[in-house]
């Protein structure tokens, strides 16, 4: 994804529209760590710490499924390692020492990062800040109401809550689809692994088991190009 528009304004344009399905998808996953017996602060302070909706999902997710602490931080850390290339491809764009660079850092999220693409490896530092500094208030602030206001499992239902999280993530899924043949096969790989591993283990291990068609796929692309 590239854009010919950059700085600060077109930042706030992007966070902007990204704000909304940022915000229900919060209220989403608040009232969903509410109804899993989080409470009300459990979630704001995740929401405030990990501030990605895959990876909360996931935790939550592999929690109740009964996979256990370590394997449902295992999902989540292994969901937010697509983070490390991501941010070593933004970082010469990235200003200051080391604090500053790492502060600047926290920005990078999957649609600021993707809107702050402008070809070649370069990155919008500006956009990508900005776009970011809209959905996080976006994502804490419905994380609270979801979480305050627990709405029951029929009006989430109703209103399509509960698709918006992986309608997202499938949109972004499309675009990679679209890439290449590996990615489809990777991604056809994944899904069959998460669907066989969740019959017989909990949903974090199916999640982590699903991760080893990205190794599969790597190895497989090294030993082509070799």
């Amino acid at each position: 994804m590239t854009s010919t528009e950059s700085g600060y304004a077109a930042g706030v344009r992007v966070g902007l529209g990204i704000g909304v399905p940022t915000f229900v998808m919060g209220v989403t996953f608040g009232a969903m760590a509410h109804s899993l017996g989080w409470g009300t602060l459990a979630p704001v302070i995740c929401s405030l710490a990990v501030f990605s909706g895959s990876a909360q999902f996931a935790l939550a997710t592999s929690l109740a499924g009964g996979g256990g602490v370590a394997v449902a931080v295992g999902a989540a850390a292994m969901i937010n390692a697509r983070f490390l290339p991501m941010g070593v491809a933004v970082a010469s764009d990235l200003k200051g020492g080391r604090l500053r660079r790492a502060l600047e850092g926290q920005a990078v999220v999957d649609a600021s990062w993707a809107a702050a693409h402008k070809g070649n490896g370069r990155y919008d530092r500006e956009k990508m800040i900005a776009a970011t500094l809209i959905q996080a208030p976006a994502w804490i602030l419905g994380t609270l109401l979801g979480a305050l206001t627990a709405p029951s499992s029929e009006i989430i239902h109703r209103f399509g809550l509960d698709v918006v999280f992986p309608a997202f993530f499938l949109l972004l899924l499309i675009d990679e689809l679209r890439a290449s043949a590996q990615a489809r096969w990777v991604a056809a790989t994944a899904a069959a692994l998460a669907a066989g591993l969740s019959l017989v283990v909990p949903a974090g291990l199916a999640i982590l088991g699903s991760g080893l068609a990205a190794l599969i796929g790597l190895r497989t692309r090294t030993a082509v190009n070799a």
